[in-house]
């Protein structure tokens, strides 16, 4: 049963099992192209797994192929449709611990959380890489400011909640958000 499918990829899940399929891409040449979905492939299951010896809660990886991901299928609510201060707190200190182990999430949305009961899991590594840069982890942080305040009510009240968490774990917190305020800045002037 597909439940998913983005731009580059489909999302099925069959007996608890997630499998993550990259697609071909026709516009481009077709060498080139399955280097790069097998090379994206095999980079998300790389730090997938990673993320989690960081203390990230993410879906177990069960199996890779070329262009496939098979997964732990990861149950409950997304964070979007359930965020509460306290739950933007602790993705704070979740993303603080992602940003430590030098992994950047690429796509860091209240789409790409899950509570499974009372753990957080953070899901979709498929823009992910590795980067310790002010720059890479002020960019993930907007992303995910950027989220709260146009989905969500409250958002000033998630922004200061998410800080104090990511002021707890995270290896450079003040020049990261101080990043964050100057990349906002920029994009009121395009």
């Amino acid at each position: 049963m597909e439940i998913g499918r983005g731009a580059e990829a489909a999302i099925t899940l069959y007996e608890g099992t997630v499998k993550k399929y990259r697609m071909a891409k026709s516009y481009r040449q077709a060498e080139l192209d399955q280097h790069i979905r097998q090379e994206r492939t095999l980079r998300e299951a790389k730090i997938t797994s990673e993320a989690r010896k960081h203390g990230v809660p993410t879906p177990i990886i069960r199996d890779i192929s070329r262009f496939e991901l098979e997964m732990e299928y990861v149950s409950g609510a997304k964070i979007k449709d359930v965020i509460t201060p306290e739950l933007s707190e602790r993705v704070g200190e979740m993303v603080g611990r992602l940003h430590r182990g030098g992994i950047v999430h690429g796509d860091l949305t209240t789409s790409n959380m899950i509570l499974q009961g009372d753990r957080i899991y953070l899901i979709d590594f498929g823009l992910s890489y590795y980067e310790s840069s002010v720059e890479a982890q002020g960019v993930d942080v907007h992303v995910y400011f950027q989220t709260l305040h146009s989905t969500h009510d409250r958002a000033e009240e998630l922004v200061e909640a998410f800080k104090a968490g990511y002021s707890r774990t995270a290896p450079a917190p003040e020049a990261v958000l101080k990043r964050v305020d100057e990349i906002k800045a920029r994009g009121r002037y395009l």
